[in-house]
């Protein structure tokens, strides 16, 4: 079972990088140990500021900094990052165009039970919705990794939220990664599920029991949440007369909403979505949460079972 964490990833992609570049530069919102940001502090303070609990500064300063020629990385909570820290997200970052990558961390439930508070269950849908704001939800610490080296190369905005525990490993040293193309783990024709972020790993595990069961099920890996790749969901789409949509986010305005608008356009494949309920969750770990809301593999695994039954 892996034990690195997508946030560590990030912090082991930066370090190597900033090794040779000192135009990159790491902020922080007071959450370097949960960010697992703090080698990165240690091995070069001047290219590392905290800003304590802050977030709105955070954002702010981190845009201060791009402006100057500077590639930003900003952590924090995602709960907080994508909604005390919203204006300044918008203006400062998104309609300004400044280099600065927004790092979300434990995002979804993965606080779990802190409960309502500590959850981002609407990031996807508020950071979309920015003009130039890109999101990103990669599955394990090879594509996260694989993400942030990309990340680096350019100079604009993006959005990437992490889990806070350590996901199974999806991909390996040898991951075919291209920026905004979602990654094809499975084809199939009796369905195809499209997740992202760390149901990813889940989605493995019910394309493989659905296979033992006689289903060929499809299974793609829609990490990049914006832009979409619309030719993967439309090639899908043709495939397939059913896609189930998983999600660590609100039913309105997130992956299942992106994939129902694109497929609806010029198709009668019917696109179902389980997602987390619009209402208070109940407390737990993530594990607990996923299997309550059936979003883990057996949820999947019953949700295309149904789809097949009903024709």
């Amino acid at each position: 079972m892996n034990q690195i964490t997508n946030r560590q990833a990030i912090c082991d992609t930066l370090m190597e990088a900033a090794n040779h570049d000192r135009n990159i530069v790491v902020t922080c919102s007071d959450s370097r140990g949960s960010a697992s940001l703090a080698p990165f502090a240690q091995a070069y303070p001047e290219q590392f500021i905290e800003l304590g609990i802050a977030e709105q500064n955070l954002v702010s300063v981190s845009a201060g900094l791009a402006s100057c020629g500077k590639k930003v990385f900003a952590a924090s909570p995602a709960s907080f990052l994508s909604t005390r820290s919203y204006e300044q997200v918008k203006v400062d970052v998104a309609y300004s165009g400044t280099n600065v990558t927004l790092i979300g961390i434990s995002g979804g439930i993965s606080y779990g039970a802190l409960g309502m508070t500590h959850h981002s269950l609407q990031d996807i849908a508020a950071m979309a919705c920015l003009p130039d704001m890109r999101v990103y939800l990669p599955s394990d610490r090879f594509q996260t990794a694989c993400l942030i080296q990309e990340l680096l190369k350019d100079e604009k905005p993006a959005y990437v939220r992490v889990s806070r525990s350590a996901t199974e490993d999806v991909y390996g040293e040898d991951i075919d990664f291209t920026l905004n193309r979602a990654g094809v783990l499975a084809e199939g024709k009796d369905a195809v599920i499209i997740t992202c972020g760390e149901l990813v790993p889940y989605g493995v595990k019910a394309q493989k029991e659905l296979k033992k069961q006689g289903y060929e099920v499809g299974l793609l890996d829609m990490y990049c949440l914006k832009p979409i790749d619309e030719e993967a969901i439309r090639r899908v789409a043709r495939q397939t007369d059913v896609i189930i949509t998983v999600e660590e986010h609100s039913l309105f305005g997130g992956l299942g909403s992106m994939v129902a608008q694109i497929v609806a356009a010029d198709s009668q494949t019917k696109v179902i979505n389980l997602a987390l309920p619009d209402g208070h969750l109940i407390s737990g770990n993530n594990h607990e949460i996923f299997h309550h809301y059936g979003l883990d593999d057996e949820g999947m695994v019953a949700a295309v079972k149904k789809a097949r039954s009903e024709g």
